[in-house]
């Protein structure tokens, strides 16, 4: 059932999203050098890695000075980057990574190796479902960056604090889930969006 509500939404998302994807695709052209999308390595349902989809907000080689965007003003981030990434409109391009399969549009939200390397083994579970486009940790977290920014060591202070919680919230999502509560999410999802 879930994945058959992935399927059809996915796909119906992209035909009607892709006016609007070739829109944001110009601007991003021609607010800075490099491509369109961002495909960064993330691990997926059984430790498998696969690459996620995004829209590019930062400047090219971004990622090699750190895993982790700190503040909203991050200094790698473009123009056009800050107000996709202000309304979510970066994560779009996932729509590709459900309709293949390696996503759902609900589950917990896909790591980086590096931080899924630390998983302790009941934090592993995570990795027995297929990760989302959003959870209730991108609800409650929804103003991790600027967490990070107030932090003077946000790396700490996400592998100590925040990524635990995280993972706390995915794990109760995992031992009680239904399309009903999916649905839930994803226009908890939308408020949260559109009240901030």
């Amino acid at each position: 059932m879930k994945r058959i509500f992935d399927v059809v939404f996915s796909f119906s998302g992209i035909l009607i999203l892709l006016p609007f994807f070739l829109i944001i695709s110009v601007l991003i052209l021609a607010d800075s050098k490099g491509g369109i999308l961002y495909r960064q390595p993330r691990t997926g349902k059984g430790g498998k890695i696969f690459r996620v989809f995004k829209f590019r907000t930062m400047r090219p080689d971004s990622f090699s000075k750190g895993a982790l965007t700190v503040g909203s003003r991050d200094p790698r981030i473009t123009a056009v980057g800050y107000t996709l990434r202000k309304y979510k409109l970066d994560e779009l391009p996932q729509l590709f990574n459900v309709l293949l399969g390696d996503m759902s549009f609900v589950g917990p939200r896909p790591e980086v190796q590096k931080y899924t390397d630390l998983y302790n083994p009941e934090q592993q579970k995570v990795l027995t479902v297929r990760p989302g486009i959003t959870d209730y940790a991108s609800i409650k977290f929804r103003n991790e960056n600027d967490l990070l920014s107030a932090s003077s060591e946000p790396e700490k202070l996400y592998i100590e604090e925040i990524m635990p919680e995280k993972l706390n919230l995915n794990l109760k999502y995992i031992a009680d889930n239904s399309v009903f509560k999916d649905i839930k999410i994803i226009f908890n999802t939308f408020y949260t969006i559109i009240k901030h």
